[in-house]
């Protein structure tokens, strides 16, 4: 009786076996790094998505607070009106009912001053300030500064179809603006993003 000869793998059977184990784990991690790249840019997107939602709601409950205080003790001689209501396109100064931090006292009245600082702590600086009060739109300490904000601009419209303005002058002006339009550019994860503007109406309450 013939004993059968056992038939082994030869070298080139092993190699072609090991290339085709290690093509399979290159696919395999390489579709692993695409998934997590793309898991960590989805983190990334809503994360950027809430920062957005965040600002923009703080921003808009504020302004759509906004109240024509008239403060004619307390205004400078130049401010015949006494509203306090101060925009420009960087900056906007104002009183609203519905302040970005409520106090820990029922407060009525709180002045409020959105603008884009520079040097130590750049961004979107808001400050507050409960009234009555001899200087409102003093440059107290921020109460909140988005350092990711690189760009702001305000503009203001009188009336329905009216044109944008660049600035709103409490000295000649008699009433707050019919609305405000508020544009934002930030800069996440080394990336500049342009939103699209914001335009929030301030409702008409009598003073």
């Amino acid at each position: 009786m013939r004993c059968r000869r056992q038939r082994g793998l030869t070298l080139i059977e092993l190699v072609i076996a090991l290339s085709l184990v290690g093509a399979l784990l290159v696919i395999m991690f390489s579709g692993l790094r695409v998934g997590l790249t793309a898991w960590s840019r989805g983190e990334g997107r809503a994360e950027l998505l809430e920062h957005e939602r965040n600002i923009e709601q703080l921003v808009a409950r504020t302004l759509g607070g906004s109240f024509p205080y008239r403060d004619r003790a307390g205004t400078g001689s130049e401010n015949k009106t006494g509203l306090l209501f101060q925009g420009v396109s960087e900056r906007l100064a104002f009183v609203t009912v519905a302040p970005p931090v409520p106090s820990s006292v029922p407060i009525a009245f709180t002045a409020v001053t959105f603008s884009l600082e520079s040097g130590v702590r750049p961004g979107l600086a808001i400050r507050q300030k409960a009234l009555p009060n001899l200087d409102p739109f003093e440059l107290v300490e921020p109460i909140f500064v988005d350092p990711a904000v690189t760009a702001l601009r305000f503009r203001y419209r009188r009336e329905v179809g009216d044109p944008w303005e660049e600035r709103w002058d409490a000295t000649k002006e008699t009433a707050l603006p019919l609305a405000v339009e508020v544009t934002l550019t930030t800069l996440f994860g080394g990336r500049r993003i342009d939103h699209p503007p914001l335009i929030i109406p301030i409702r008409v309450i009598p003073s």
